[in-house]
């Protein structure tokens, strides 16, 4: 994820959303200029400082040192090395209905909207998904590291030499809160309808400063959100722009660490006849897994920010490898392990994904960091 830094004018469009008519123009997408991307916000925040929180997110810092350098980085849950217990995380998903107006492409957005994956809704696909219910017995390279949620089994498999010992080791989402559906009405200077890149059906566009401007405040609104919880926004068939299409997630936070309030936005987008980027959950296991490692999107490496998801994002199918459950089959995205970032090499059968993609093999030795 590159960073994307918060300027001046979103103040100004703060502002100016609060009295927006949203109607406009509806342009159509060329998708030769359209790639697949992923984003984070540095910690910001666009509301005076809350009080002191309840409790804060459940975090540890991981030492390393590489070329004489120290870093200390912080992770969510605890010290493998030092603990054999579970962290449970409390979450909830905030479900944004994007809607857009005649001028613009007339259309509604929905994650609510039943019958989408199968009989399911796109937040209750994600709800059942590998991502947050152990459905899934991940063996890697016949290396069993447990039946467990999709992020959990990654962070075992990173911390492998310590789990083997550590056997109780786990870092789990607790069942989720759904929030009631929040609506967000997109003009045509915000965003427009497209054809879809990859899959070529009806996607919503839409910028994601301003976008982001509205999400916290939609967060703020709801008290149950406190530092030691975790709010994915999630949009269907939507991606975010920054001067182009497709961004299909960021995370960010409100403050630095230990008591910044951390937060993401995920894409569902649906399964075509080919690989389609943030299909189902795709983009939900890049940013729920970077979340992990780099939740206050404050973390030093050699290679810059710890954002284990975007080294991979340009593999074949989008790093994605498919899982089958239920009559569903589900598309989470490989993962890089520390040693990436030049931390020592612990991880499961010494691979350096949690999928064992060969070409991230070196430090920094991928993407665009």
């Amino acid at each position: 994820m590159k960073r994307s830094l918060i300027t001046g004018s979103l103040v100004t469009a703060l502002v100016a959303l609060v009295c927006i008519s949203l109607a406009g123009i509806a342009v159509a997408q060329d998708s030769q200029t359209a790639r697949p991307m992923f984003m984070t916000l540095p910690p910001h925040s666009y509301f005076p400082a809350a009080a002191p929180p309840v409790a804060s997110l459940k975090q540890w810092t991981y030492t390393f040192t590489y070329n004489g350098r120290t870093y200390n980085d912080v992770f969510v849950g605890t010290d493998p090395s030092k603990t054999n217990t579970t962290t449970t995380i409390l979450w909830g998903i905030i479900p944004i209905k994007f809607v857009f107006g005649a001028s613009n492409g007339n259309m509604t957005f929905d994650p609510t909207a039943p019958n989408e994956f199968g009989k399911l809704s796109a937040d209750q696909m994600l709800i059942g998904s590998p991502q947050f219910a152990s459905t899934v017995d991940f063996v890697q390279g016949g290396t069993d590291v447990g039946k467990t949620q999709y992020g959990d089994a990654y962070q075992r498999a990173n911390f492998w030499s310590d789990v083997m010992t550590n056997t109780n080791y786990h870092l789990l989402f607790a069942k989720a809160v759904i929030a009631p559906v929040q609506t967000i009405n997109v003009s045509s200077s915000q965003g427009n309808v497209i054809s879809n890149p990859w899959g070529g059906y009806p996607t919503g566009t839409m910028d994601i400063n301003i976008f982001d401007t509205l999400l916290q405040g939609i967060m703020s609104k709801f008290k149950q959100i406190q530092p030691n919880t975790f709010p994915l926004a999630v949009g269907y068939n939507m991606y975010l722009t920054s001067g182009g299409c497709c961004i299909g997630g960021y995370h960010s936070a409100n403050a630095g660490p230990p008591n910044g309030q951390t937060y993401a936005y995920t894409s569902v987008m649906q399964q075509a006849s080919v690989g389609v980027f943030s299909q189902d959950i795709g983009a939900a296991s890049h940013e729920v897994g970077e979340w992990i490692i780099d939740p206050f999107t404050t973390n030093d490496s050699p290679c810059g920010i710890m954002e284990i998801g975007d080294p991979l994002e340009t593999e074949p199918n989008f790093g994605d490898f498919p899982y089958a459950v239920g009559g569903l089959t589900y598309h989470p995205q490989d993962l890089v392990f520390n040693d990436y970032f030049g931390a020592p090499v612990i991880q499961v059968n010494g691979w350096h994904t949690f999928q064992n993609e060969t070409n991230a093999n070196g430090v920094c030795s991928r993407g665009s960091k």
